[in-house]
C-alpha cells in the first residue's frame, strides 16, 4: 500500500483488527454533497465479463423492527432520539424492472469495548492534548462505546450536547436525520459506458448508513490535481468504527471493524455482504476465502520505472491514462514532494509519500487478467455463486496486519448501469470522477 500508512500511522490498523481480537460492535469535514450532472463516454477499457444475477437480499438489511432510537443522537425538532438502521425495506415494480426499496434515517447503532489497543490508539493521536478537551479520553479499558456517546473529544462546533458531541474528533460534523429512501435495481445490469462517481453516496451499507468513494474533495493545488485520498487525509478525522459525517450524513470510505462485526465477517470464509452500491450490485467485505484477501489491482506508481514513472524520479509527470498506462505521461508543474508535510482539514501534519495522492495510482490490467482472487478496474470481479459483485479491499504488511487498499471500496467507476432513480448519478467534471469544483488544500 502507500508509505504513508506503513511508515507512520498504525491507529487504523489496530481499528481493522478490533473484530479479531475484541468485541466492536455493531473525518475533517468533507465537501458537500454533491449533486452530479450525468454524462456518460463510450467504454475503452476492457475488465471481465460482468453476469447479472437476480439474488434475493432482503435478509441481509439491518432492519429496525422494535423502533429502537440512537441514545446519544437526537432530533432537534423533537428533542427524541433518532431511530436507528433501516426503518423499510420493500420491492416495487414499474416500467418493467423491479427495485428494492430502502427507507433509512442513516444513524446506525454500533457498540464498541474499549480494549487496551483502542485506548493505546486514542492515547496515541498526534494532538492529543488538544483533541480530548481534558487531554485523554475519558473512557476507560473495558468501557462499551455507544454510537455518539461523549468520549471527551473537543468536537466540531456542530456536535452540541446530546447531539453527538464528544464522540466524534475536532473537524467533522455530527450525522443528523437524514431521511433517505433509495432505490437498487433487482437485477443490475453491467454497463457499457463509462461512469465516473463522484463525492457523496455511491451506496449504502446494510445498517443504512453512506457509502462514499476514495474522494475528500481536497487537492495539492488550485488546479485540482493530485487529489487527496480521504482514508488517508482524513486518518484521525474518524471515530472509533473508522466513520463521520459530511453535512449531517454519515459514512464510511473504507473497511470498517464495526461493519464486520455487525454482518459477522471473522475472516473463515467468503466474506458476506456488507452493502450496495448505487447501481446495484452487492458490495462484499475483504475476504474471498478463508484467510485469502480479494486483492485489488489498482497499484501505486514506481516514480523511477520507465513506463509509469517521471525521468526524475519526481512527481514532475502524470499518467495519460490511469486506465491505460501505454499512453504513456505528460509533464506537469508544481507536482508535491515526497517528503512535503501538509496540514489535514483538522490540523494534523501528514507526509505526503508515494500513495497519498490518487494521482500515485494505476490500473494494473496484467492483474486483473489472471483472475481468481484478483479484482477489475471497479474493484469487482465475477462468480458462479454471487455473480458479479464488488469487494471491499485490505492488503497485508509483512507482519501480516492489514491496512486499507486503494481504492478501498469501489473504483472510480460503477461497473453498472445507474437507473434514473439510483441515489448516485455519474459525475461530470475531471477524469477522477470527482467532478468540477474542487477546493484546494
Amino acid at each position: 500500500m502507500n508509505d504513508l500508512w506503513l511508515a507512520t500511522n498504525h491507529i487504523f490498523t489496530i481499528l481493522l483488527l478490533c473484530f479479531i481480537v475484541t468485541s466492536c460492535g455493531g473525518e475533517s469535514s468533507d465537501t458537500e454533497d454533491m449533486s452530479n450532472s450525468t454524462t456518460t463516454t463510450e467504454v475503452t477499457t476492457e475488465t471481465e465479463t460482468n453476469v447479472t444475477t437476480n439474488t434475493d437480499y432482503s435478509d441481509v438489511w439491518v432492519i429496525n423492527t422494535t423502533g429502537s432510537t440512537s441514545t446519544h443522537i437526537l432530533d432537534s425538532s423533537t428533542n427524541l432520539g433518532v431511530l436507528e438502521n433501516i426503518q423499510a425495506v420493500t420491492e416495487v415494480s414499474f416500467d418493467g424492472k423491479t427495485y428494492t426499496v430502502v427507507t433509512s434515517e442513516g444513524i446506525p447503532k454500533y457498540d464498541v469495548t474499549v480494549t487496551q489497543d483502542v485506548l493505546d490508539a486514542l492515547n496515541s493521536r498526534p494532538k492529543v492534548g488538544s483533541d480530548f478537551i481534558s487531554g485523554a479520553p475519558t473512557v476507560e479499558l473495558g468501557d462499551v462505546i455507544k454510537f455518539g456517546q461523549d468520549i471527551g473529544y473537543s468536537s466540531n462546533k456542530n456536535c452540541t450536547t446530546d447531539y453527538g458531541y464528544g464522540y466524534w474528533p475536532p473537524g467533522p460534523d455530527c450525522p443528523t436525520d437524514d431521511n433517505r429512501t433509495s432505490y437498487f435495481p433487482v437485477t443490475p445490469t453491467a454497463t457499457t459506458e463509462v461512469c465516473e462517481n463522484g463525492l457523496g453516496k455511491v451506496g449504502l451499507w446494510v445498517n443504512g448508513s453512506s457509502i462514499y468513494n476514495w474522494g475528500d474533495g481536497q487537492s495539492y493545488n488550485s488546479e485540482g490535481s493530485w487529489q487527496t485520498l480521504a482514508p488517508v487525509a482524513e486518518f484521525y478525522d474518524v471515530d472509533v468504527c473508522g466513520g463521520h459525517a459530511a453535512n449531517g450524513d454519515y459514512h464510511f470510505h473504507f473497511y470498517s471493524s464495526c461493519l464486520a462485526e455487525l454482518v459477522g465477517d471473522k475472516g473463515d470464509e467468503h466474506s458476506p455482504i456488507y452493502g450496495f452500491a448505487a447501481d446495484g450490485y452487492p458490495v462484499y467485505g475483504p475476504w474471498q476465502a478463508k484467510g485469502e484477501l480479494a486483492v485489488s489491482t489498482w497499484v501505486t506508481r514506481d516514480y523511477s520505472d520507465n513506463m509509469v514513472g517521471c525521468s526524475d524520479g519526481k512527481r514532475s509527470c502524470a499518467l495519460v491514462d490511469q486506465y491505460d498506462i501505454t499512453q504513456g505521461t505528460e509533464t506537469v508543474t508544481n507536482g508535491p514532494d515526497f517528503d512535503e508535510t501538509v496540514s489535514t482539514l483538522s490540523g494534523n501534519s501528514l507526509v505526503t509519500t508515494n500513495g497519498y495522492y490518487y494521482e500515485d495510482y494505476y490500473w494494473d490490467s496484467t492483474l486483473t487478467a489472471q483472475g481468481g482472487v484478483y479484482l477489475d478496474q471497479y474493484n469487482g470481479h465475477t462468480d458462479t455463486k454471487r455473480g458479479y459483485h464488488y469487494h471491499i479491499t485490505l492488503s497485508k504488511k509483512s507482519d501480516d496486519s492489514l491496512v486499507a487498499a486503494f481504492p478501498y471500496i469501489i473504483g472510480t467507476r460503477f461497473a453498472g448501469e445507474l437507473e434514473d432513480n439510483a441515489l448516485a448519478s455519474c459525475s461530470s467534471g475531471n477524469t477522477s470522477g470527482l467532478g468540477g469544483g474542487r477546493t484546494p488544500r
